[in-house]
């Protein structure tokens, strides 16, 4: 599997010590308040379920897939969801967890539709931006790692399926997804 890899972006030990440092910060800001981290699938359970064991306050979760890449390396922009809460999030602390955000589209559609149901707040939390690739206006409440407009994959990113397993984030070469 590494073949396939260009590089190492980012290291097991600096994936670690940077999700560390987002669930001290999330902690901080919600000391006395219970939250409800909605993780997006499948991408994002792996940072997710490192999170929220860095998080020192009250805290449940819940999931929602969606899709808009399917078995492509580009988001088509239409966005299906796959899976919705089963939690009712009205009036409740949310934060929204995704592996990535890249063109904005997804997470746009996200917030509009989650914003219908009331919750009490509303925030992002994600472990890697690419702003290069942004086509709408995102503010991310809480951000790992802002990285160059790259493919990459592992720590529960993809391509095809694949990859989601390694610990490290590597940039997979072009010819493993031009094919």
């Amino acid at each position: 599997m590494r073949t396939d890899a260009e590089k190492i972006l980012l290291t097991e030990k600096e994936i670690s010590d940077k999700v560390k440092e987002l669930g001290q910060a999330i902690s901080s800001d919600y000391e006395n308040e219970e939250l409800l981290i909605v993780g997006i699938l499948k991408g994002a359970f792996i940072f997710m379920s490192d999170l929220v064991r860095s998080i020192n306050c009250q805290v449940e979760f819940d999931f929602m897939a969606v899709s808009s890449y399917g078995l492509s390396s580009k988001s088509t922009g239409v966005v299906r969801i796959m899976k919705d809460l089963e939690q009712n999030i009205e009036n409740r602390h949310v934060i929204l967890v995704e592996d990535i955000v890249d063109t904005g589209l997804t997470l746009k559609y996200l917030l509009e539709n989650l914003r219908t149901r009331k919750p009490a707040s509303l925030k992002i939390c994600t472990l890697l931006d690419k702003p290069e690739r942004r086509e709408v206006q995102i503010n991310l409440d809480y951000c790992g790692f802002q990285i160059p407009d790259e493919f990459v994959v592992g720590y529960g990113l993809d391509y095809a399926e694949k990859y989601r397993n390694l610990k490290d984030i590597l940039v997979l070469r072009p010819e493993v997804y031009n094919k």
